[in-house]
């Protein structure tokens, strides 16, 4: 699963990949984590836009109780489930979500580090994603997973739906058989680069060892 990415880039530069117009608002960070804003790119009225949403579908469980927030849903194992399939099979509730890095946790329980993955000369490149709006936090996505390449294996198992810009186009308005063929296929290894860092897993306040488990 992913629950750590990066945009180390500018709006403008990220807009101006992706051939869209700057947005006027962003709180979008340079990390972005399950439950925080980041920024998304999708389709409106035939023009491509950019937008700030929440990353993560809400969900809550029957355990939790009425106060407690909802789990965000930040990866799609499966669009063939019930969760998304409804979403998955209209290109309208599809998106990309544009990054500079991915990163997975690697090491012993309680000694964990971030490993860095990007795409080789892509600076900024995209994640398939599918987004709707929630009356929790408004407008939400998701990033598509997909088994991992062997670039990744040592890492995890598993490894985001990432997109050519060549591409683009084809997730955004492909039929429900395209879809599911980019979450069956495998990433080319080759354009994979891997940095591995001593930084904590999880750096931002050291709460805790491991990924929160919100795939569905």
């Amino acid at each position: 699963m992913c629950n750590l990415y990066t945009v180390r880039k500018s709006a403008a530069e990220v807009a101006a990949h992706f051939g869209v117009e700057v947005p006027a608002l962003s709180n979008a960070p340079e990390e972005v984590y399950p439950g925080a804003p980041g920024m998304v790119v999708r389709k409106h009225d035939g023009a491509m836009i950019m937008q700030s949403m929440t990353w993560g579908f809400p969900l809550r469980l029957k355990t939790m109780k009425p106060e407690s927030k909802p789990k965000p849903v930040n990866n799609v194992a499966d669009m063939t489930k019930n969760m998304w399939v409804g979403l998955a099979r209209k290109p309208e509730w599809r998106c990309l979500i544009p990054l500079t890095g991915f990163s997975e946790a690697e090491g012993a329980k309680g000694s964990k580090t971030r490993t860095w993955f990007t795409v080789k000369d892509q600076p900024i490149f995209a994640w398939a994603g599918l987004w709707r709006i929630s009356d929790e936090w408004g407008p939400v996505y998701s990033g598509v997973m997909t088994d991992c390449n062997e670039a990744i294996r040592p890492v995890h198992d598993r490894m985001p739906v990432l997109l050519h810009p060549s591409e683009y186009d084809t997730w955004l308005d492909g039929g429900f058989d395209d879809a599911l063929a980019f979450q069956a296929r495998c990433f080319p290894d080759d354009l994979i680069v891997m940095n591995r860092t001593d930084q904590p897993w999880s750096a931002r306040a050291s709460r805790a060892d491991e990924p929160p488990m919100v795939t569905a």
